[in-house]
């Protein structure tokens, strides 16, 4: 390994560990005892992490408040050191960690509110979306309804807990000054985190809607996202969703499965396959709300 490489990953070792005295002997003490030298640095960069930290899980800090926030950061830096240049990419672990730490464990809960902050800013950073082309949609023939799958907004995260952690989230938050109780018997919840144009919005979905859009990202047509929704929600409304998230914004861009007909038709559970045969697909039954939709958008 090159004397430079050796160097630099003995400073970054000595930074994360300042006891490791291995690097003083290279550092010129010019006043300031070497060790102290390092610890500057490893002081800094904890300091400016943890910082980083404290600004996108803000909820979190809230809820646990500054020390034991401040000590799960610190175990967090050292566990997960920032890989990138960018700090909007550091933290992206912190739901996960948070899980496996003990001293966290009276809070099970707040896994999720840390998921729902990082949802909120990596929605905060993310691209712009275009809007969708409807009138393409219009012209695309009835047969090849259930083929289309569609993009969900580069801006938008989806999230299911076991806690109610949108309430959670939402009592925590410094502008909030309506009832701040919140009922864990309330159950689960499932979110989309959605930023369309200069704002961000939390939407709760039914387990259906949650099961479409996730199939959705996953990249299924419409079909199969429909089945996927209909396994948990049996009186799913394909077309009063896909015109909610059509005008909501959640849906970007468009395109045909790209696979033969009798593909297609392998790929489909046995119930939908037989529908298809007929000529009733489901997608085609919900008559899609593709006309009429382009003026509320």
């Amino acid at each position: 390994m090159h004397a430079l490489r050796r160097l630099q990953l003995a400073f970054a070792e000595s930074v994360f560990s300042p006891a490791d005295a291995r690097i003083a002997s290279r550092v010129h003490e010019n006043g300031l005892d070497p060790v102290r030298r390092v610890r500057v640095y490893h002081n800094n960069m904890f300091v400016g992490l943890t910082a980083a930290l404290e600004a996108v899980y803000p909820i979190v800090h809230r809820l646990v408040g500054t020390d034991f926030f401040r000590f799960a950061a610190k175990e967090y830096i050292r566990d997960h050191p920032s890989r990138s240049g960018n700090l909007h990419c550091f933290g992206d672990h912190f739901g996960e960690f948070l899980a496996r730490l003990p001293s966290a464990a009276g809070l099970p809960y707040l896994p999720d509110v840390a998921r729902l902050d990082w949802a909120y800013h990596e929605v905060f950073h993310a691209a712009p979306g275009a809007r969708l082309d409807i009138e393409g949609l219009q012209d695309v023939p009835l047969a090849n309804w259930g083929k289309l799958c569609f993009n969900l907004h580069p801006a938008s995260r989806l999230l299911e807990s076991s806690y109610p952690v949108l309430r959670i989230w939402q009592v925590n938050r410094e502008d909030y000054e309506d009832d701040p109780s919140v009922d864990l018997a309330e159950g689960g919840v499932r979110v989309l985190v959605l930023r369309t144009r200069l704002e961000i919005a939390m939407y709760p979905l039914s387990p259906g809607e949650y099961a479409w859009l996730g199939a959705l990202a996953e990249g299924r047509d419409i079909t199969r996202s429909f089945e996927r929704a209909y396994a948990v929600e049996p009186d799913f409304d394909l077309k009063a969703c896909l015109e909610r998230h059509v005008i909501r914004g959640t849906l970007v861009d468009w395109h045909l499965a790209n696979h033969d007909e009798l593909a297609y038709q392998e790929l489909l559970p046995s119930s939908t396959r037989a529908q298809c045969a007929e000529g009733k697909s489901p997608a085609r039954r919900a008559r899609l709300p593709f006309k009429g939709v382009e003026g509320r958008i």
